[in-house]
């Protein structure tokens, strides 16, 4: 019995970002995602530093203006962010800093709103009033690196570095920062705040238990929908509760632990050296996070968003979100489901009509809270 990947007969170029962490090895470059398809004319404040830059196809804005930059991490790597402003803002504007997902797939959107992830970026970028910020972590778009080699840690000095860039632009207000994680970056988005302060977190599809845990329910999801029987479904979980204690929390590669357990190889649908595209690693890095005792130490306000439809982040993974922080801040997290909406947010390709609104409203009242 050979048990397959569900999603590797249907996932292609043109399959929005969020979802195509369930291809194996899958990675896209700048070119291919702007020929397709993660906050008036578009203003270029300071122009791109290379050729290929250059040639690039950019985001256009009616309400803003987009400052693309460079932030270096301890590895000399540069990474490109990208900073938008409200046109004609007086003074200082609250700021969202974005923290994207789990593949190698830029957050930068020139083609539109191709997914739920990108309507969020561009519509928070064109239409909340604030400033915001984002990052292509390593190897991804204009940004050095290899991102199918890059862990975790790494990932996380470079949106720790564009976090501590926010400094030097005058029209932001770091007062009045939030930080709206999508998929992965909603679990680990405190992490990446440090001691600067935070109005507040929104965790968009994302997860606040142990990677272990999320990976077991996934992988039953997955086979489920794979039509398998459920003695067969057992089976395999019996297989993924070894397998995935040997690779997360033994941080063993896949490779290594078929080598030792080749009955297994059946059941096993990735690379020997990873998974999703990135470095073994990078998930045990995951599972070495206590996220638990990182978001009992949020005390500001924090929205969780799920769509009722998403088969990658469950119920209980953002759940333990809104969990963890109220045991320690009672009442500071709110939970709010999307009907209907995928992992994206979206229902179909649009963005659920409710999460733009939810988002920034949650946000305004925020705002208005910490004036009283």
């Amino acid at each position: 019995m050979v048990f397959t990947h569900p999603m590797t007969t249907r996932i292609d170029s043109k399959t929005p970002r969020p979802f195509r962490r369930a291809l194996p090895g899958s990675r896209l470059k700048a070119a291919s995602i702007a020929a397709i398809l993660g906050v008036l004319v578009c203003s270029v404040v300071s122009l791109p530093s290379s050729a290929k830059a250059l040639a690039q196809k950019r985001e256009h804005f009616q309400n803003a203006e987009i400052i693309y930059d460079w932030v270096k991490i301890g590895t000399g790597q540069k990474l490109r962010t990208f900073i938008t402003r409200p046109k004609n803002a007086p003074g200082k504007v609250p700021v969202v800093f974005i923290v994207g997902w789990l593949s190698c797939d830029s957050v930068e959107y020139p083609a539109g709103e191709t997914d739920g992830f990108g309507a969020i970026i561009l519509r928070l970028a064109d239409k909340s009033g604030f400033a915001t910020v984002r990052m292509d972590k390593p190897g991804v778009g204009e940004s050095e690196g290899d991102c199918a080699k890059t862990d975790f840690q790494t990932e996380l000095q470079g949106y720790r570095a564009a976090f501590d860039s926010m400094s030097k632009y005058d029209f932001l207000d770091l007062n009045r920062v939030f930080v709206v994680g999508l998929s992965n970056g909603g679990g680990t988005a405190p992490l990446i705040a440090g001691s600067h302060p935070v109005a507040g977190f929104v965790a968009a599809s994302s997860w606040g238990r142990t990677w272990y845990e999320h990976m077991l329910e996934n992988e039953r999801v997955r086979l489920s929908g794979e039509k398998h029987s459920a003695g067969e479904i057992n089976q395999a979980l019996r297989v993924f509760t070894q397998f995935y204690d040997l690779f997360l929390i033994q941080h063993q590669s896949p490779g290594e632990i078929l080598a030792k357990h080749p009955d297994w190889k059946p059941f096993w649908y990735d690379t020997p050296d990873g998974q999703y595209g990135r470095p073994a690693a990078f998930y045990q890095q995951l599972q070495d996070l206590n996220l638990g005792e990182v978001w009992q130490k949020v005390s500001c306000p924090v929205l969780v968003m799920r769509g009722g439809a998403d088969t990658i982040m469950s119920d209980a993974d953002s759940r333990a979100i809104v969990d963890n922080v109220n045991r320690s801040h009672p009442g500071k997290a709110r939970f709010v489901e999307i009907p209907g909406a995928d992992h994206s947010l979206a229902v179909g390709r649009p963005l659920h009509a409710s999460v733009f609104g939810t988002m920034t409203d949650w946000m305004r009242q925020v705002l208005g809270e910490r004036k009283n």
